[in-house]
């Protein structure tokens, strides 16, 4: 059975002014493995003649030997550790992108999703742009390398001005290790520095502390961060925007417990996420259960507000990798106990609350319910740590149409029924931006509530493939399964 978690975006990170820049690139993408599993690639300069990179499919460590590492020169590096969102999963499309250009060597990571990355690639190709890969990141590499009035500093500013959406990006020039964050904050990024004196850029806080990096600061929303051996200059290229839309979701799930975010530690706010399920949800039950990892945190807070003893009932398999086999009913059936095992006699004949961090197509939910019943369970009340989801994200996450969204086209005693749950309740909007302890306001909750902060029309995506089919774009059906994954069509 395929996960039916949303999947992690990406995760970016950067270093500057160490002469082992890629080996601690290579760290910092493996705390960072978690934001994404099918890709990895590290750029690295030594800021005069080297400019070079490696990029590969699968995980980190898979990716990079001992002697791919020892080519990569330099005391600059970029990384990344990708999923894709934009673009199909192809080694053309794993970051960093790299191109040598009028202005030189520039190379690219990008955590996000543009929302007008069709009309701009449509622009650009107009204008003779010829583009190598279907992710919306080399549309940002396009603008780049384009000439600019006012130089290298205006370039950064005037490109951040014209795309849309979610980026956090990294970027490395010759000279340069620069920092980008849109102006809405979707998605992390924070700075770092090393006790050598080195600079650090990363998607979270936890690739600092495996390289023993001090946490400096949040990259602010709209701040363009330009790091060189004169040391950190900060630019803010939208002056005047106070609109803020952290995805709340990385609180919720995607970013790992020991990173911290705008100053509150993620384990420290999914613990309370929990104690607020359990005043928002108090259940007469024996035990209080989780789904590892996602929901661990979450099932602790419960307990602890609630009273209800906290047990680790299924046991995760962590070295649980993709199936090459295909996705017929029996394997199905097998791979529902392949991820988690229960311990039958924790449960046997208890009322037990399970709690986890969503549903989204409510298969894998399903089938908990049912192995707990099957062991025995009395009772199974499923609780989640967030509200229902009932729309498709375009900033990035894959949370799929509204057409395979559990809670967009049933109501909660439905999706109880399905589950064969004797109860179901979400965590309510307010109670979960309460558990961050900051302002509705800072948060983007579209998913929850289809109030997007930046607006996207699937409709102009759309006349621009219809554009692209009477040409005989020979890039057709890549560029519509990117349309697609925008997950309004």
């Amino acid at each position: 059975m395929q996960d039916t978690h949303p999947r992690h975006y990406c995760g970016v990170f950067g270093v500057y002014g160490h002469p082992n820049a890629a080996e601690l690139t290579y760290y910092g993408l493996y705390a960072l493995q978690h934001r994404g599993q099918e890709s990895a690639g590290i750029a690295a300069t030594d800021g005069k003649n080297s400019f070079l990179a490696h990029r590969g499919m699968g995980l980190v460590p898979q990716v990079f030997t001992p002697e791919t590492l020892h080519r990569l020169i330099g005391n600059a590096a970029i990384g990344h550790t990708r999923y894709s969102t934009t673009g199909s999963s192809n080694i053309i499309n794993a970051q960093p992108l790299v191109v040598d250009c009028a202005k030189g060597h520039i190379a690219i990571g990008h955590n996000g999703n543009l929302t007008n990355a069709a009309q701009l690639r449509e622009e650009l190709e107009a204008r003779g742009s010829i583009f190598q890969t279907t992710v919306d990141s080399e549309i940002i590499l396009h603008l780049l390398a384009q000439p600019a009035r006012g130089g290298h500093e205006s370039s950064l500013v005037e490109t951040m001005r014209r795309i849309e959406g979610a980026y956090s990006l990294v970027i490395l020039t010759g000279t340069e290790l620069i920092g980008v964050r849109d102006p809405h904050g979707f998605r992390p990024l924070s700075l770092g520095r090393m006790a050598s004196g080195a600079w650090v850029l990363a998607s979270e806080t936890c690739a600092f502390d495996l390289i023993e990096a001090e946490f400096v600061r949040d990259i602010e929303p709209g701040e363009i961060v330009i790091i060189n051996e004169h040391g950190v200059r900060s630019v803010q290229a939208f002056p005047d925007h106070q609109r803020r839309a952290f995805c709340v979701f990385e609180y919720v799930y995607f970013a790992r417990p020991d990173s911290t975010i705008a100053n509150r530690n993620v384990y420290k706010v999914r613990v309370d996420m929990g104690r607020q399920l359990a005043r928002e949800h108090p259940i007469e039950a024996d035990i209080v259960v989780p789904v590892p990892d996602s929901g661990n945190c979450a099932a602790l807070g419960y307990s602890l507000q609630s009273g209800i003893p906290f047990e680790m009932a299924f046991v995760r398999n962590h070295y649980v990798g993709r199936s090459f086999l295909q996705p017929s009913q029996f394997i199905r059936d097998f791979a529902v106990r392949v991820k988690l095992n229960l311990i039958g006699e924790l449960v046997r004949g208890k009322r037990v609350v399970i709690v986890d961090d969503s549903i989204v197509r409510g298969t894998t939910s399903r089938a908990r319910v049912t192995s707990l019943k099957e062991a025995g369970a009395k009772e199974v009340h499923v609780l989640i740590s967030c509200p229902p989801h009932r729309n498709p994200c375009v900033y990035g996450i894959d949370f799929p149409e509204r057409s395979k969204l559990m809670a967009a086209n049933y109501s909660a005693d439905e999706i109880r029924q399905y589950l064969a749950a004797d109860s179901l309740g979400y965590l309510s909007e307010e109670g979960m931006v309460a558990a961050t302890g900051q302002d509705r306001n800072s948060f983007c909750l579209a998913c929850y509530n289809g109030e997007y902060p930046v607006k996207y029309d699937p409709l102009t995506d759309k006349h621009i493939i219809e554009r692209r089919r009477q040409r005989g774009n020979s890039l057709l059906s890549e560029i519509e399964a990117e349309v697609r994954h925008q997950r309004l069509l």
